[in-house]
């Protein structure tokens, strides 16, 4: 007798992911024959345990191993193996689906055995031989191109040079000093939050009785204690502890300073808050929606005239899309030290903030003392991605009560679970659209309208909502435009700034209608991105002009670097030849806007000293959070003052030293700081010049010590003011950005019809990056940035529960890209030729947009996944939501398999998580 034994898994992620499905199955045929002695088929993660199909094991028995035995065992298995509409993990339909694809597979793949035998007359079609085979795993190959430097540029003239980041080693290493690594001091105190376990709900008590009996525990902190306003500055609408009731679960009630941290939360598992519910609860973007239930007024831009438009339109047609949100998942959680000084109220908080002046303003807001008494202190941030510009504030108000009440160091740091459950996240959004266009492609109309999920405040909710309307025509020039936003108000936690401040979001809905014409009118996806691109000169809809050059050069650029169109030849005949793989890919666009739209966060300020040793000491208002910022401020300062960068220093960002400093964000923290920076160099050159040029011949030392004998001052500030950006959202025009980056991408992937699984395969981006001043770090910053955008489109899933509770609170659940999911060709190149006489020696801003290029590993996806659905003869546009997950790109793929299983009628169960 054979025997023969397969395993089969499916997960969230390829690698370092519990199993959402796996399967052991076995086959034991009778001496020459293909008939089945016996069998066995196990499940796991269907079930509180390992689930065995004996029924159905039982029933084979004696079976010929053909496709009528197949069709017979899914419909036992299915029968056996129930798994109800409520299921904990949720993805039920998806899991049922698994379970029959699953034996599908067992059985191409013993089938095939048998046929090799001699055993079995079967006939397995030749396209259906792949769906046996694992998706391709390739030894990765990447490739950076970038600019050389002028010809003639003095060697120790490192701007345009790529540069290694100046902490990269110890980086590396570990050596780096981040915010938990400042050693501990005596008498510090460690605090834990104690957050909402409800949604809505009113405060009936706090009881902390048995709390601050604890052992260790000096104090519990609630809203009485806060000797200032417990409003958050600048967001008056949420508190920094929840008074009379609460909004979401995860909302800080209090917080317990103990000897230890382990002491502090066992603590803050004793108090005890009695709730009262309150009704409505609102967490959808649905229910907000009827509800009516929005944080700020509606916005619009329109541009032409839309409704005439419709009416000359040959075809019109609607849809929609959700994006999800996403978690920052940053490397460092929010942390922060704040030390009472003894004296006059004054404190030194050291925060993992990308706002150290907010940050300042807020403690000195909470405590009632003025900012000059609060100084804030930034050494490096472990990642932020916009997350740690406002919550960062609050969270260091809430240390600094604490330690204003027990006149005590506070350290707070907190864990990845509570990073989560608290800080907020990227906003899911829903966008709703009707487009009309003409025969040949063009469109002519559109009129589309986004509903984000703003959380419980306001927070940045508004502006993210604005900033998605601004970006949202991407790179195309449609004549006539109306897009609207509403910011809804929901009891999840207040979401936040997250890279791209809602233009990974809108961008993603555009091109999902770019799509659906391609669809509709049966013309290529790249002609309709081409035909309806910005040209030339022209205006945007809110009436800023630009020059679009390099962005139709980047989109030249990529289409020959990716060879796409023999991609697309050879990806054609791959989908012919394969039934249950499938390959797509997809060519992204990408215009986006530099800078604030505010126009007084556009400034800056530096201060430089130069030491009577020769030494440099530069200070800035731009935070480093890994992005290189601190290592393009030194490359500036050794063009400007003509020294080596060995000579130059910066320590941290302190208020105590550049005060006023703008958020490090919006792709704009080198062009402003930069400029700053620049500035206080040159002054300090022009005391220098005319001891330079009564000694050519010196050494720097030379000159610095003459200056400092001739009582020559060698200290000053540099300031930058930046452009007066702004928008009239009443008369809906404005100039919000300083410049455009431009950029395309193109993108090639593989699909598993069978269980939704995905590789991707190729990536090629043309960024346009000015003249780089480093290409090493921008470089970088694209991949990394990429890398995110597509761990937003096609990974990363928040899951709430119906009581609002967010389930995905750690790497378990929450999954971000690894090294399996990064392009197993990965090529980058800057753009040559490109010039911006709008940023620091013609450079561009490059942090954020590189984020909305990872929408092209999507659309590749749902490239793939038309040509499975072509198969059923299920053509046209189709609804396919972000992130591209597993489950998602199963359930598309239509198919016999998905037509078997039980599907269960919305409305009529509470399913285990939610669509927010």
């Amino acid at each position: 007798m054979w025997e023969f034994i397969l395993a089969f898994r499916q997960a969230q992620r390829q690698e370092n992911a519990f199993p959402i499905v796996n399967a052991a199955m076995s086959v034991v045929f009778k001496e020459k024959s293909n008939v089945i002695h016996s069998c066995r088929i196990v499940y796991g993660s269907v079930g509180v345990t390992t689930l065995s199909a004996t029924r159905t094991c039982q029933e084979l028995a004696g079976r010929s191993f053909d496709e009528e035995m197949l069709k017979a065992a899914c419909t036992l298995v299915l029968d056996e193996i129930s798994l109800p509409a409520t299921a904990p993990g949720g993805m039920v339909e998806f899991r049922r689906t698994l379970i029959i694809s699953f034996l599908f597979k067992f059985y191409l793949q013993i089938l095939h055995k048998l046929q090799e035998m001699g055993l079995s007359s079967s006939v397995i079609p030749e396209e259906y031989s792949s769906a046996v085979e694992d998706l391709p795993r390739n030894m990765p190959k990447t490739l950076q191109m970038f600019q050389e430097v002028a010809a003639g540029q003095l060697s120790q003239d490192l701007v345009g040079r790529p540069i290694m980041h100046q902490s990269a080693l110890i980086h590396a290493t570990g050596e780096a000093v981040y915010c938990d690594d400042i050693p501990s001091l005596d008498g510090e105190l460690a605090l834990a939050m104690v957050t909402s376990t409800r949604m809505y709900a009113k405060i009936i008590s706090i009881d902390k009785t048995e709390a601050v009996q604890m052992p260790g525990v000096h104090a519990v902190i609630t809203a009485d204690d806060v000797p200032g306003n417990n409003t958050r500055f600048l967001f008056d609408d949420e508190k920094l502890f929840a008074e009379n009731e609460v909004t979401c679960v995860g909302q800080i009630v209090c917080a317990v300073a103990a000897e230890t941290i382990a002491q502090a939360k066992a603590a803050a598992r004793s108090v005890k808050i009695t709730y009262e519910d309150l009704t409505p609860a609102i967490l959808t973007i649905e229910d907000a929606v009827q509800q009516k239930s929005f944080l700020s007024p509606m916005s619009k831009l329109e541009k032409g005239n839309v409704d005439e438009a419709f009416k000359t339109a040959d075809h019109i047609f609607q849809g929609q899309m959700h994006v999800g949100g996403q978690e920052h998942f940053y490397m460092e959680t929010h942390s922060m030290l704040v030390i009472p000084k003894g004296e006059n109220n004054e404190m030194d908080v050291f925060v993992s903030a990308q706002h150290p002046t907010l940050a300042q303003e807020s403690v000195a807001s909470a405590l009632g003392v003025p900012a000059n008494k609060i100084m804030c202190h930034v050494k490096r941030i472990g990642g932020a991605f916009g997350g740690k510009v406002t919550k960062a504030s609050a969270l260091a108000s809430i240390a600094a009560v604490a330690a204003y009440k027990t006149g005590r160091a506070i350290r707070c740091v907190l864990e990845r679970g509570d990073d989560m459950l608290i800080t907020g996240a990227r906003h899911p959004t829903l966008g709703k659209y009707r487009i009309g266009f003409m025969n040949d492609g063009r469109i002519i109309a559109a009129d589309v309208t986004f509903f984000v999920n703003g959380g419980c405040s306001l927070d940045e909710s508004d502006l993210v909502q604005k900033k998605m309307l601004l970006n949202m025509d991407n790179a195309y020039n449609i004549p006539n435009l109306r897009c609207s936003g509403f910011t809804c108000k929901t009891n999840l936690p207040s979401n936040t700034a997250f890279r791209g401040f809602g233009a990974p979001q809108g961008i993603a809905v555009t091109e999902c209608w770019i799509n659906d014409v391609a669809e509709s009118s049966g013309l290529p996806p790249e002609m309709i991105r081409e035909m309806n691109m910005y040209k030339g000169m022209t205006v945007t809809h809110y009436k800023q002009e630009f020059d679009s050059t390099q962005l139709l050069r980047c989109w030249n650029e990529c289409l020959l670097k990716s060879s796409y169109h023999n991609q697309k030849i050879a990806i054609a005949e791959f989908n012919k030849q394969n039934r249950w793989k499938k390959r797509g890919i997809a060519i992204i666009p990408l215009k986006y806007g530099v800078g604030f739209d505010v126009g007084f966060l556009n400034q800056a300020a530096a201060l430089v000293h130069i030491y009577k040793d020769g030494s440099v000491l530069v200070t800035h208002g731009g935070t480093e959070m890994g992005q290189g910022l601190h290592t393009k401020m030194m490359q500036i300062a050794s063009r400007e003052l003509r020294i080596p960068m060995s000579y130059i220093h910066i320590s941290d960002t302190s208020t105590k030293s550049v005060p006023n400093t703008a958020p490090s964000a919006a792709s704009f923290g080198t062009d402003s700081n930069g400029m700053a920076v620049r500035e206080a160099c040159q002054i300090l050159l022009q005391r220098l010049d005319p001891i330079i040029n009564d000694n050519p011949k010196g050494s720097w030392e030379d000159w610095v010590h003459e200056a400092y004998m001739n009582k020559i001052s060698l200290s000053t500030t540099g300031f930058f003011r930046g452009e007066d950006a702004f928008v009239d959202w009443n008369k809906q025009e404005g100039n919000p950005y300083s410049y455009f980056s431009f950029g395309t991408a193109c993108s090639v992937v593989e699909i598993d019809c069978l269980t939704g699984n995905h590789v991707n395969l190729r990536t090629d981006i043309v960024m346009d990056a000015g003249i780089s001043l480093n290409p090493a770090t921008d470089i970088g910053q694209i991949e990394g940035a990429f890398t995110q955008g597509l761990g937003h489109y096609t990974l990363e899933e928040m899951k709430f529960s119906p009581e609002g509770v967010l389930y995905t609170r750690g790497p378990a659940q929450y999954k971000i890209p690894a090294t399996c999911d990064v392009p197993q060709e990965f090529n980058v190149y800057l753009l040559s030729g490109s010039k911006n006489p709008k940023a620091i020696y013609s450079s561009k801003g490059l942090g954020e947009p590189a984020v909305i290029l990872g929408s092209s590993v999507f659309y590749a996806i749902k490239d793939a996944v038309a040509e499975a659905r072509k198969v059923n003869n299920l053509t046209g546009p189709f609804i396919f939501n972000s992130p591209a997950t597993p489950e998602r790109i199963r359930m598309a793929c239509e198919d016999q398999l998905t037509d078997q299983i039980i599907r269960d009628e919305p409305g009529t169960y509470i399913p285990w998580a939610i669509s927010v």
